[in-house]
């Protein structure tokens, strides 16, 4: 309790980004139409040329600022009990682990991973969201989805039949980029086929009771031929 990972002491910058803090004003003013990735490339070749004289101002200025860190984190460490200090390394886990979910998606992105295929209800919302009366975006995502439970089959039919022909399309182009993905070694990212081939609960019940029903039926057939 009254502790966080935010009073954790910061590990102070490295000497390459101390020099573009201090730099960074001076390039924008030299180069104010250029943008921030083309800034960063100009102060990453400047810091590259610079003369090891001038980068050991920047070095030493970091190795004094991470002994102080080091006595500032062993105070830290000594005032945690030790279900305080389990709580901040669950605590920074999470963070880690939401980390590495936001690169993993960023990558996918990048890799151009087709979008997964939309619900019926997804349709109706996208659909009617702008045009619903509401306060606030979650006040019309509620009266949208009372809509929804509200509606008949045969009115829901046109959006749910709408997103079966975009699992086609999800599928189409899910083939398309695994190819694609495999051809760059990337399999780790390919679905396995028991991934590819799995079914809704609901659609295999409903397709053993089918089979089931059949089997009842041949059976019968078949007696009624012996007698």
């Amino acid at each position: 309790r009254g502790i966080s990972s935010h009073q954790r002491p910061k590990r102070p910058l490295t000497a390459y980004l101390r020099f573009v803090v201090a730099n960074r004003p001076a390039f924008r003013d030299k180069n104010p139409e250029a943008s921030n990735l083309e800034l960063i490339k100009k102060l990453a070749g400047a810091w590259k040329e610079l003369p090891a004289s001038q980068k050991q101002v920047y070095e030493e200025a970091t190795k004094t600022d991470l002994k102080r860190y080091g006595e500032q984190m062993a105070a830290y460490k000594a005032q945690l009990t030790p279900a305080q200090a389990a709580a901040l390394r669950e605590e920074r886990r999470k963070q880690l682990e939401k980390r590495r979910s936001v690169k993993a998606k960023r990558e996918l992105n990048l890799l151009g991973k087709p979008k997964r295929a939309r619900s019926g209800f997804n349709i109706f919302l996208s659909e009617n969201f702008q045009e619903t009366e509401g306060i606030s975006p979650v006040a019309k995502l509620k009266k949208l989805f009372d809509t929804w439970k509200r509606m008949s089959t045969s009115q829901k039919q046109p959006y749910l039949q709408l997103a079966e022909d975009d699992k086609v399309r999800y599928e189409n182009e899910m083939k398309s980029w695994e190819a694609k993905m495999i051809e760059l070694g990337r399999e780790d990212l390919v679905r396995s086929n028991k991934q590819r081939l799995k079914k809704k609960p609901a659609e295999s019940a409903k397709q053993a009771e089918t089979a089931k029903a059949s089997s009842r039926g041949n059976k019968a057939k078949l007696k009624k031929s012996e007698e």
